[in-house]
């Protein structure tokens, strides 16, 4: 499989604007609307994920929304299979499962429609999302995904933000591939 040279994965991180003080004073919020209208780093991106995914024997990818929506759509258009959006509490029309998860201050929820993955019992799914930070998200749309009868094979995050410890909350469920990881 091919692996992104140091090169490429500066051309990634260097597409990603830093919105300091965003959305409270101390967070450094990673901006990834600037890759997403930079064609290159979009089309490098995309390009080495589909290499990466197009023999994993996929049925879905599902994303978190919302940043996660963005990449999912696209890898599942690019891999020829569909789209499963895992959202907040309330915004999805029809009967959902859901999972909930704490916050810094509080609990939030996630939830997906209940037929996701078209009622297919070990339907092999990738979870994808634009970042992992404290990995509560993360962790519960893998929960969902495995309470749907499905299987997630792989998390697979564009910015892994290692300080924070995510992925420790989400491997013992999934393997996890980050593109790119942030000190």
């Amino acid at each position: 499989m091919k692996t992104l040279t140091p090169e490429e994965k500066k051309l990634l991180l260097d597409s990603i604007r830093d919105i300091p003080d965003f959305p409270k004073p101390g967070i450094l919020f990673k901006d990834i609307t600037t890759l997403l209208n930079d064609a290159k780093a979009f089309n490098l991106l995309m390009d080495h994920l589909t290499e990466r995914y197009s023999d994993a024997n996929l049925d879905f990818v599902a994303g978190i929304e919302s940043r996660g929506f963005i990449f999912g759509a696209a890898l599942a258009a690019k891999l020829g299979i569909g789209f499963v959006p895992i959202r907040k509490k309330g915004k999805l029309p029809s009967t959902t499962i859901a999972e909930k998860y704490s916050l810094e201050y509080g609990v939030d929820e996630v939830e997906i429609h209940i037929d996701a993955f078209l009622n297919k019992e070990g339907a092999r799914v990738l979870l994808i999302d634009d970042l992992i930070a404290t990995g509560g998200t993360a962790e519960a749309a893998v929960k969902l995904i495995n309470d749907a009868k499905a299987e997630c094979v792989e998390t697979c995050f564009l910015i892994n933000l290692t300080f924070l410890g995510g992925v420790e909350k989400v491997k013992n469920l999934s393997p996890v591939y980050s593109v790119l990881e942030v000190i």
